[in-house]
């Protein structure tokens, strides 16, 4: 596994754009920092630049870097979900402005998978995750179900849980500054 983090790390470093298995199902991902890089998954997936991904975190600091004001509710959201959460946040920052939906928000998911998580620590930025699907289409429930043109188009493909059965896609539950609570995904 260490050895598909350094490879993935190198790639992403450069502006790549790699192809992982997630707790939930096969992502496309880059450096959330990156505007181009985020750029060409955009093109990739052929979806609209309007239609924001989500990014990935391993833990606390990363939030806090991303988010400055994050409602208590999200944390108990957090702690007690037990399955796969992700959370669309108000006003994020330091992140690639193409990124960040048209209501200034961002969908984040923190990450305990092994190579995620071992990923985001070496890289010490959010990674962008959406599935590894051209839009409109549906999400591939497992590597095999990849469509030729996205294995094509990314840098890197991660060499780890090839043959396993993907999850489904995590929750999705938007929330306000001022703790308003939304459930967009059961």
């Amino acid at each position: 596994m260490n050895e598909e983090v350094h490879k993935a790390y190198e790639v992403i470093k450069e502006g790549g754009i790699i192809l992982y298995p997630t707790e939930t199902v096969w992502g496309i991902g880059c450096d959330a920092t990156n505007p181009d890089a985020v750029a060409k998954i955009y093109a990739l997936k052929q979806r609209e630049e309007s239609k924001s991904m989500i990014v990935l975190m391993n833990g606390e600091r990363m939030v806090y870097n991303v988010f400055k004001d994050i409602p208590e509710v999200a944390w108990q959201i957090l702690d007690l979900s037990e399955k796969p959460t992700t959370l669309i946040l108000d006003n994020p920052r330091n992140i690639a402005k193409n990124l960040i939906a048209s209501d200034n928000t961002l969908g984040m998911r923190i990450v305990k998978e092994p190579f995620c998580f071992k990923l985001l620590e070496r890289m010490k930025k959010p990674l962008v995750s959406t599935s590894a699907n051209i839009s409109g289409m549906p999400t591939p429930i497992n590597y095999k179900e990849i469509s030729p043109e996205i294995l094509k188009g990314v840098d890197y493909i991660v060499n780890l849980q090839q043959e396993k059965m993907t999850g489904k896609p995590s929750a999705i539950i938007k929330l306000t500054a001022d703790s308003q609570v939304k459930i967009i995904r059961k």
